[in-house]
């Protein structure tokens, strides 16, 4: 085997799959805790409005990592949090007049509507801070038992300098974090790179009774304790955006690691930035997008195509351009789809022929092209243009001259590669028509059978302006919405 192999027996199958860690800075392979099972945990939304095309890219990458190691027969336990309480979520809480859990209530709710239409699957656990303040408390307690957190009125700060490999994800000597990074001017902490792991309560705020009097955790904490809590002391995979690397990474390990003594993750997963017309997406400069601003000009489908076809360590330019780009590709996938399975649906039973047994070894070759770009550090470009190269293939393959047999085959091998990325899925005409449109289809069919071709045109027309475009072929009328 050569040095990118590891050999991991899942349904009988030999597992090469190599990940980028960025704590070792290289593609590593990946050697799961326990074979055959994956701990994974991606952070998720602070719940206080709707998530933003920046989130979408996290969310999209790392479900895809997910659906395809359970693809290729791993048990994955996918741990995504909450954070339910944060500043953000108080200030919208009084902006709005509600309090700050029905605050997050709502946006969870309104997660979901996004998530579903990026096709995100449900995590296995979606634990919420608020569930979690018992065991926060008692990891903090913990640490300051340990000699690495101090309480100062009512706060509880890591102390920095306790942990001797704080840093190591960053690849930034605390010297050099000390003197350029952005830290809030606080006389409490001892060293300017402590961070806090809980808060005392201020006026109109949430608070919980705590040793240090009643407050609530700092951020990173959360992650932690979750973490340790539904996954264990060491996981797997713990994956998010690049601008979580530090701080918000970066003290997970220090809190856990000086907690428990032993590593907190084997492999950190980040992605890389998304730009907006070529700048940096912020909303001074008027280029910041939720997901659900996208959604009323795009399908969300065309969001994931558009995600998933760029590597996610490589910057990704988000524009109507490129959207529509993704728009276009996306159409000709289902269009290819929905070509097989109505010529499938018009074959006759019938059995390979020898020339289409030849065409079953390029066939079976689309899919291990397809495994080998996945396995290497999640490519999911390169996967998506195997997605189009079959496509391709079975528009010349799959038509009214093939064997049933291996018609079906082919559009079994493109379902199965689509469904991995969770793309090309929807029913296209999971709209019925309506009693209107469907009477227009039958009298058009029965106008050319009279050779009527003014009143079969004229129908045509009426389609058309209903958003419904008609094509003939050797089999019958097929339709698609405009």
């Amino acid at each position: 085997f050569n040095d990118i192999e590891i050999i991991i027996l899942i349904r009988g199958e030999v597992i090469i799959v190599k990940l980028y860690n960025t704590l070792s800075r290289k593609k590593e392979e990946f050697k799961p805790i326990e074979e055959g099972k994956v701990k994974m945990y991606v952070c998720g939304p602070t719940v206080y409005n709707f998530i933003h095309i920046g989130n979408a890219r996290p969310f999209i990458i790392f479900d895809t990592l997910r659906r395809y190691l359970e693809y290729r027969g791993y048990d994955v336990t996918f741990v995504q949090n909450f954070t339910d309480v944060d500043d953000k979520i108080i200030k919208r809480g009084h902006e709005e007049n509600i309090t700050s859990e029905e605050v997050a209530n709502k946006y969870i709710n309104e997660y979901f509507v996004d998530a579903d239409g990026l096709g995100i699957k449900r995590a296995s656990v979606h634990p919420r801070v608020t569930d979690n303040i018992e065991q926060i408390i008692a990891f903090v307690k913990e640490l300051e038992d340990k000699g690495y957190a101090y309480a100062v009125n009512g706060d509880v700060y890591f102390d920095t300098k306790k942990f001797k490999d704080y840093g190591k994800l960053s690849g930034i000597k605390q010297e050099e974090l000390e003197a350029g990074a952005r830290i809030e001017v606080n006389d409490q902490k001892r060293h300017p790179m402590d961070f806090v792991l809980w808060k005392a309560k201020k006026e109109g705020e949430p608070g919980w009774a705590s040793p240090w009097g009643e407050g609530r955790p700092g951020w990173h904490i959360e992650c932690s304790v979750m973490s340790n809590r539904y996954l264990g002391e060491t996981i797997d995979i713990h994956a998010g955006g690049q601008d979580l690397k530090f701080p918000h990474h970066e003290n997970e390990i220090a809190q856990s690691e000086a907690r428990s003594g032993k590593n907190f993750s084997n492999y950190w997963l980040h992605n890389e930035y998304i730009n907006v017309n070529n700048e940096k997406m912020s909303k001074s400069l008027g280029n910041f997008f939720t997901v659900r601003e996208i959604a009323e000009i795009f399908d969300l489908e065309v969001v994931r195509l558009f995600m998933l076809s760029t590597h996610y360590r490589n910057p990704i330019n988000f524009s109507d351009e490129i959207l529509n780009q993704s728009k276009a590709g996306l159409e000709r996938l289902y269009n290819a789809k929905e070509k097989a399975l109505f010529t499938i649906n018009n074959l006759e039973d019938s059995k390979m022929t020898e020339e289409e047994a030849k065409l079953q070894e390029e066939l079976a070759g689309f899919r291990q092209k397809f495994i080998d770009a996945m396995d290497d550090d999640v490519n999911t470009a390169d996967a998506v243009s195997v997605i189009f190269e079959l496509a391709k293939f079975m528009n010349s393959n799959v038509t009214e001259k093939s064997s049933k047999e291996f018609a079906q085959k082919v559009i079994d091998e493109f379902n199965e590669l689509t469904s991995v990325l969770n793309i090309v899925n929807k029913d296209q005409k999971e709209d019925i028509l309506d009693e209107e449109i469907e009477q227009l289809i039958a009298q058009r069919t029965e106008a050319k059978k009279n050779k009527n071709f003014q009143l079969a045109d004229e129908i045509r027309q009426q389609l058309l302006d209903k958003g419904i475009i008609l094509e003939d072929t050797r089999q019958g009328v097929k339709w698609k919405r405009a």
